[in-house]
């Protein structure tokens, strides 16, 4: 057995909930929101995790760059390992969050009920307890394959099986349910629609068979995709009905504008299911990077993002006339005083704009000059259920049913509606709706395509071309234009060809890494590759 004690802060540990030592006849008014505390130190690691950690996920993808030294730039570049900064937090965050809610229950279920804590607050609190360990536990299964399951704060070194951790999940997310509101206006506090959300992403994960240890290690060192089996049916229409359990809630809505769903001003807004709250810097506990991170520098487009688009092709993938185009792919940011960010070529990249924080809605995007980190992430909105919906139907068969599904997001975007579906079309949609929303490698591993996608992708990229290789061969291709951030381009150009040269069947899988240390954890087997 291998204690995990070195993953779960000490800071975490050391909360108790005073009535717990304490004989029945002491009235303890601190006792709810000590419970309460409880279990908010398993909710500080989510902050971490989606902050900006699992931004890095789609540098997986040939989605995202990230040029710059250290983890991001190393998993931008295809080269995990078991010492990988961004690794290690994808691996460690998770499991501190639930090491934390384990205790948080143990010593909920242990206190007496009290004027202080009621039996509707302890079931509230265990409740909140345990949506985030399912939530953690889906997480972990996605990204790492058969990891162990925690039981109090020690773990043991074998791996348990997909099933079995999908299981986990599933009975975490189902008990949590019993006791959450079917609706809550904070929208970074759990409800029975965050539940379904996530349950029915689980089933259409589940459902289309996860790619096992045996597969993987065909194909670790290849270039080829593993062969798509056929579904579990039974699982896919488990996705539909969880959809469909939140569909009928009608607190939950599309918006009519895409872009009105992004900002601080728009936090909690009906298309909005769970998100991840932060403040900012120095507020709460991590603020929201992505917002920064996507971002760099503003009123400076010339300085290296710390993430970005990769190529400059990826903003065709969204055609003009398309409403999501205006916040996905962001070429040029205006500011009140008259400066220009031209986030294009030659100066600069390609940028999200999801997370920019905005002076008004309008058909120029106009930047305030501070971009603080206090824009809550969006972990779950109301049109991921309705792909969900779509995708199950249609890899039920029932393709008939699924394209109105399709069409509502659509008509949305102010684009026509498909008259047929094809598994392409289903792909293209995620694509658009979801752009730079940590979908992706997530998306091409359960469609088991990743490796054809982004192969395919690098393939017709513009900075992957040799005119790109270095500052004298831009300068001989292009020797009209006056401007050019010839050192960026260079880095972008071989950030393409590192993903080109490393793209390979193992990174279905990240490995499963050293501790928050540097520590063995003792965890075997490896993942295939690493």
């Amino acid at each position: 057995m291998k204690t995990f004690l070195s993953v779960v802060p000490v800071a975490l540990l050391l909360l108790t909930l005073a009535s717990c030592d304490k004989d029945d006849n002491n009235n303890n008014s601190n006792e709810e929101p000590t419970a309460a505390a409880l279990v908010n130190a398993a909710y500080v690691p989510l902050q971490w995790l989606n902050s900006y950690n699992s931004a890095f996920l789609e540098g997986l993808t040939e989605v995202l760059a990230s040029i710059n030294a250290g983890g991001a730039s190393e998993l931008s570049r295809l080269e995990p390992h078991t010492k990988n900064d961004v690794v290690i937090e994808l691996f460690s965050d998770p499991y501190t969050s639930i090491g934390a809610a384990n205790l948080a229950i143990e010593k909920i279920e242990a206190a007496p009920v009290s004027a202080n804590l009621t039996q509707a607050q302890k079931d509230y609190q265990i409740a909140r307890a345990k949506f985030i360990r399912g939530h953690s536990y889906f997480k972990l299964v996605q990204t790492f394959g058969e990891v162990p399951i925690l039981t109090s704060d020690a773990i043991v070194g074998e791996r348990k099986s997909i099933d079995e951790v999908y299981q986990q999940a599933v009975d975490n997310l189902t008990e949590a349910a019993e006791h959450l509101p079917a609706y809550d206006p904070q929208k970074s506090n759990p409800s029975q629609a965050a539940v379904n959300v996530i349950l029915a992403k689980l089933y259409l994960t589940w459902g289309q068979k996860p790619v096992t240890v045996a597969e993987i290690q065909s194909i670790a060192n290849s270039q080829t995709d593993p062969t798509k089996p056929a579904p579990d049916a039974a699982k896919l229409q488990l996705a539909v009905e969880y959809a469909n359990a939140v569909i009928a809630n009608t607190q939950y809505h599309l918006l009519s504008n895409f872009n009105d769903i992004w900002g601080v001003n728009h936090e909690n807004n009906a298309e909005v299911i769970f998100s991840v709250r932060h403040d900012g810097d120095d507020i709460d506990d991590f603020g929201n990077h992505q917002t920064h991170c996507g971002f760099t520098w503003p009123k400076n487009p010339r300085t290296d993002p710390h993430l970005s688009y990769a190529d400059v092709t990826l903003k065709n993938r969204i055609p003009d006339g398309d409403a999501r185009k205006f916040l996905s792919y962001v070429t040029r940011v205006d500011y009140a005083d008259g400066t220009i960010d031209t986030l294009d070529w030659p100066v600069s990249v390609v940028r999200p704009g999801k997370w920019i924080h905005r002076t008004a809605a309008s058909d120029v995007l106009t930047a305030t000059d501070e971009q603080p980190n206090n824009i809550d992430r969006i972990d779950y909105r109301y049109a991921e259920v309705l792909l969900v919906k779509a995708e199950a139907l249609y890899f039920l068969g029932r393709t008939g049913e699924a394209l109105p599904v399709i069409n509502q997001l659509r008509t949305r975007a102010g684009v026509a509606t498909l008259t047929a579906l094809t598994a392409q079309d289903l792909y293209a949609e995620w694509d658009k709706e979801f752009a730079f929303e940590l979908k992706r490698w997530f998306n091409l591993v359960r469609w088991r395509n990743y490796i054809s996608t982004v192969k395919t992708a690098l393939e017709g990229f513009e900075y992957i071309k040799d005119e790109y290789a270095s500052i004298a061969s831009i300068e001989a291709a292009f020797p009209d234009v006056e401007g050019i951030n010839y050192p960026l381009y260079v880095k972008l150009h071989e950030n393409q060809l590192a993903k080109k040269n490393n793209l390979k069947g193992k990174l279905y899988r990240l490995p499963i890494p050293a501790g928050y240390e540097y520590e063995d954890l003792g965890i075997t087997p490896q993942n295939p590759g690493y």
